[in-house]
């Protein structure tokens, strides 16, 4: 799409772990590629240096994870951009521009963004315009900053590459064209006959996913041992107790990550593929074709566990590949309306995409949850070409969950070797909306259908807690209200099973604390059994529980902070121990913060300015690490 003489070319890079920063980078490379540059997305862990200095232009978009750090799939391009090797000025010739992802609830608020952009900087590296920040606790989420600053990202980016004379760029009603299309696979043009037909949505006899193996780069299959309930039939929330295990050693520490790769239901891939007219055609074996001679054969294609050479179908790809049922972007609105006739539904679909009405589309889409598969249905008259599916429909991302129990191996049955054993915490996702709908999250639907011997796709990787060894003779603070008690109690094992084998003298002198918050006593005490067996065999642990809806006054995990601020206080100044806190981002963080602060200045005799640089030396030396979700 580039001019004739001289292509100009954008390179738009991401450091993503839940992929709302790749969605903003696909969305400033349409930017780009709108204003006439050859565009190439990719992952930051894709890319070398020296291709920073091939493009005129290089776009970032980077979240923040765990303790300020920069995403797994960022981490190997961190490391070279770190290297002591390298030249003041080697980036001189690079031109960019980028835009961070972070949540004020964390301490670090867009830390892997400022750190990226000062590196990049101080190798040479020249700002277009300044740098772009959201915040997750932002009431219009990341569009709220996003939109603004694309409209400055826009206006430096036509500054700075003008246009050649007689060029213009391609206005936002043209449609560009994907750099990968579907193409049938087989030359056979009869449709096959389809066994499906479209369920009713009976929601006590869903029919479950296919128990297919999906290819993940580091896939490992996890074989379900048991999926228990936790919460008793009649609570409000479907609480889960997973165990997995994967044949092998596969070493893990507290705080790291279990990434489930989900399905979607036969029910609502039937759904689709009738609303869409593509039932016909829905089992016939398909391929990806370059959709012009220009394409790069290297280019990314839009799933990426496929080659060119891969073939799917329709089913496969709406089931293990497509989040139908994800929330749609902007961008998604701005697609549909090139595919319907009806002049009507095209007007209300463009009004999504202006950003002037950006409240009306929060009201639309994200108020009610409302799906991708849903806004087809009332949008009937969109007709999606099969063919550019993947180009419309965001990809199915694995979901992350912080693993809930120390490194276990066990014997494989018939003395096979071992299997390391994996459990999990997971909160059930169903609820109604404002809209009056059932709502249910894509990955907890799925785990909530898997039975005991049934065999997943899962990846283990580093999660951000930092928990060595060498801390056992400190004690540890643990704040985890609901769900967020699974890292803690992965902790808590870990230091058992550490001081089984530690000599004496590297016992901790005080107990550890962990303070834990639920609704009910009765109903979602996680765990509360083990605790009491801890305390019945001697185990160096205190646990204050929270319930939040047992009496007239609720009580938090904050008040009890605030009750034990010196035991707290003890812990944390006196025995140099370490805190740790786990659970839902949003307002518990702030108000846990707030209550170690009067704490600090109570038992310290500190002026609230000094127990605030207290606790920010803490989080300085590694000692005050949050994990919020």
């Amino acid at each position: 799409m580039g001019d004739t003489q001289s292509p100009r070319r954008a390179l738009v890079l991401y450091g993503s772990e839940t992929g709302n920063a790749q969605d903003v980078a696909e969305e400033m490379g349409r930017l780009a590629e709108r204003l006439r540059f050859d565009t190439e997305v990719a992952e930051l862990n894709a890319v070398s240096l020296k291709q920073l200095l091939q493009h005129h232009v290089v776009l970032i978009s980077i979240s923040t994870t765990g303790q300020g750090d920069l995403p797994p799939n960022s981490q190997a391009f961190w490391k070279a951009l770190r290297s002591a090797r390298l030249r003041p000025g080697c980036l001189q010739h690079m031109r960019f521009a980028s835009f961070g992802l972070g949540d004020t609830s964390y301490p670090k608020y867009n830390w892997a963004h400022r750190k990226l952009y000062n590196r990049l900087v101080q190798l040479g590296a020249q700002p277009i315009c300044d740098r772009g920040e959201s915040d997750e606790q932002h009431p219009e989420g990341i569009d709220g900053s996003f939109l603004p600053w694309t409209s400055t990202l826009r206006s430096s980016l036509l500054e700075e590459y003008p246009l050649p004379e007689g060029s213009e760029p391609i206005p936002d009603n043209v449609l560009l064209d994907p750099k990968w299309l579907l193409d049938l696979a087989d030359s056979d043009k009869t449709a096959p006959t389809n066994g499906h037909t479209i369920s009713g949505n009976n929601d006590d006899a869903e029919e479950p996913p296919d128990q297919s193996l999906l290819d993940i780069p580091g896939g490992l299959t996890a074989g379900v041992t048991s999926n228990e309930r936790l919460t008793p039939a009649s609570h409000w929330q479907d609480v889960r107790h997973l165990k997995l295990d994967i044949e092998g050693s596969h070493p893990y520490a507290p705080g790291d990550v279990l990434t489930i790769y989900p399905k979607n239901f036969p029910v609502d891939v039937d759904q689709f593929l009738a609303i869409m007219d593509w039932t016909p055609i829905a089992d016939r074996r398909l391929k990806f074709t370059p959709s012009s001679a220009s394409v790069s054969p290297t280019a990314r294609l839009p799933v990426s566990t496929f080659t060119s050479s891969s073939t799917t179908t329709l089913r496969e790809l709406l089931t293990n590949n497509l989040d139908i049922l994800s929330i749609p972007r902007r961008s998604f609105f701005a697609k549909l309306a090139h595919y319907t006739s009806d002049e009507f539904h095209r007007d209300r679909l463009l009004e999504f995409t202006d950003p002037e009405y950006i409240d009306e589309l929060f009201d639309y889409t994200t108020r009610p949850r409302r799906s991708i598969l849903e806004v087809l249905q009332e949008f009937e008259s969109v007709r999606i070409p099969w063919q550019r599916v993947c180009s419309i429909i965001p990809t199915l991302r694995g979901r992350q969950f912080s693993i809930a129990s120390a490194m276990t191996e066990v014997p494989s049955p018939q003395d096979k070797g071992t299997r390391t054993r994996i459990e999990l915490l997971i909160a059930i996702v169903k609820y109604k909306t404002v809209i009056k709908r059932i709502r249910q999250g894509v990955a907890t639907r799925y785990i909530a259908s898997l039975a005991p011997t049934q065999q997943l796709t899962v990846t283990l990787s580093r999660g951000g807690l930092g928990v060595t060894q060498d801390e056992l003779q400190r004690p540890v603070v643990m704040i985890g209200p609901g769900t967020g008690v699974a890292p803690m109690r992965a902790l808590i094992q870990q230091r058992m099973q550490w001081r089984h084998q530690a000599p004496a003298q590297d016992m901790p002198v005080a107990n550890d604390l962990l303070f834990f918050g639920c609704r009910n006593a009765e109903s979602d005490y996680f765990f509360a059994h083990e605790w009491k067996e801890h305390k019945d065999r001697g185990v160096p642990l205190e646990v204050f529980a929270a319930f939040s809806r047992d009496q007239r006054q609720k009580v938090y995990v904050q008040d009890l902070v605030r009750q034990q601020s010196g035991a707290v206080y003890d812990a944390v100044v006196n025995r140099s121990g370490i805190l740790y806190i786990c659970g839902s981002s949003g307002k518990m963080p702030q108000a846990v913060r707030e209550a170690l602060i009067e704490g600090f200045q109570e038992h310290g005799a500190l002026s609230r300015e000094d127990a605030e640089a207290y606790l920010v030396a803490l989080e300085k030396s590694g000692r005050y690490r949050q994990e919020t979700w």
